[in-house]
């Protein structure tokens, strides 16, 4: 019998308890892509002064091991950045420094990126105005009328469930729409709305697949194209990336982007740096600031709801904004995909993952976001919640 290829990230068996490192480790061999070529002018990150493993972190009151705790969530990359210098990396099961990994929803921090960057370029006046003003959508469906922020904001007001417990949930059938007969702009064009833009925010990778939609067809041009030109040369990425896409070309904006620890690392250190690569403004500082706020009471941390509960985080444009005074902002991927930063601590840190329990119940002890926040913590030395 012949080996079946996957077609869409559905077909990996995702959330059933499956190891998926072999996977994640080689997306673009299983899944149709498009291709970003590294930078011409590449970036090396230097050394410094090393740093070790802490032997321990805290959470929920409870002392608990660091090495056990990579194991158990099938780690494969850890990379810490001070001051934009390595200061700790390591890599296991099938990690290493030019393996390409799957991001999941990080893909959503680098999408609000280039829509910042859109803006800036005047390819979206503001975003204030509707989204449908830009992409296709039917009149009466989730997205006529919505403002862009809303959708920036995961409070689109659009119906979705992202229980990744649940194999008939919206997740999965948006995942599903990559595959051959689909496609993701018809699936978002026809989403149906659930209640009044910007009152709630409801994770949803239906908004971000918009946004993705909404490049597009203000820029002209593909995500991969723009993006090229506006990140990966600009920050130096210096292995190829990828982006998956669907049937008719369209890049899963939601979850897609494949790239390695050190170039994830760049995204980081662009957004510590308030926008800012190496003495130019990549981001609009503006943007970056506006991204990393949580500007309304229903963004702020414990009331976003992610499938049927609400998570202990804010939420700006497509970052997650931690309950603390220090300032942290990370982006947040399934089965445990991390950029975190820290700026009081000059600190970044990528943990790339493939936590096999991760979607097999709705809860934070299989999912294990909350914790992988307080290890970081304590990876870069920022002071617990």
């Amino acid at each position: 019998m012949a080996d079946h290829t996957p077609s869409s990230l559905v077909e990996l068996g995702l959330f059933t308890g499956l190891p998926q490192h072999e996977n994640f480790s080689r997306v673009p061999e299983l899944i149709p892509t498009s291709k970003l070529s590294p930078s011409s002018t590449p970036h090396d990150w230097p050394a410094t002064d090393p740093i070790d493993l802490p032997d321990t972190y805290v959470f929920n009151g409870e002392s608990k091991s660091a090495e056990d705790f990579l194991v158990q969530t099938d780690t494969a990359a850890l990379l810490v950045l001070h001051d934009g210098a390595i200061a700790y990396e390591w890599y296991g099961l099938t990690g290493g420094p030019h393996v390409p990994w799957i991001s999941m929803s990080v893909a959503k921090s680098v999408i609000s990126a280039l829509v910042g960057i859109a803006v800036e370029d005047g390819h979206i006046s503001s975003i204030d105005r509707p989204i449908g003003d830009y992409i296709r959508v039917t009149p009466g469906s989730a997205y006529d009328g919505v403002a862009i922020k809303d959708v920036l904001q995961m409070s689109s007001g659009a119906r979705w469930n992202e229980d990744y417990n649940d194999p008939e949930s919206d997740i999965f059938r948006l995942a599903a729409a990559m595959g051959e007969g689909g496609t993701l702009e018809k699936f978002v064009a026809t989403m149906v709305r659930d209640n009044e833009p910007g009152r709630i925010c409801r994770y949803n990778s239906g908004d971000t697949q918009a946004l993705g939609a909404l490049l597009v067809g203000a820029t002209g041009r593909s995500i991969t194209d723009y993006m090229q030109e506006k990140l990966v040369e600009p920050l130096g990425i210096s292995s190829p990336a990828y982006w998956l896409v669907d049937s008719a070309g369209m890049e899963v904006a939601f979850a897609g982007l494949v790239m390695t620890a050190r170039d994830y690392a760049k995204l980081g250190e662009l957004y510590r740096n308030g926008g800012q690569w190496r003495g130019k403004q990549i981001v609009p500082r503006s943007w970056v600031d506006a991204s990393l706020t949580s500007d309304a009471d229903h963004l702020q941390p414990g009331r976003p709801v992610v499938g049927s509960h609400a998570l202990d985080l804010g939420y700006g444009y497509q970052w997650w904004l931690p309950a603390s005074d220090s300032g942290e902002f990370t982006a947040i991927g399934v089965y445990n995909q991390f950029v975190y930063v820290s700026p009081t601590k000059k600190t970044v840190v990528v943990k790339l993952s493939a936590n096999r329990m991760y979607g097999t119940s709705d809860d934070e002890s299989t999912n294990r976001e909350l914790e992988t926040i307080a290890f970081l913590r304590a990876l870069s030395g920022t002071p617990a919640r």
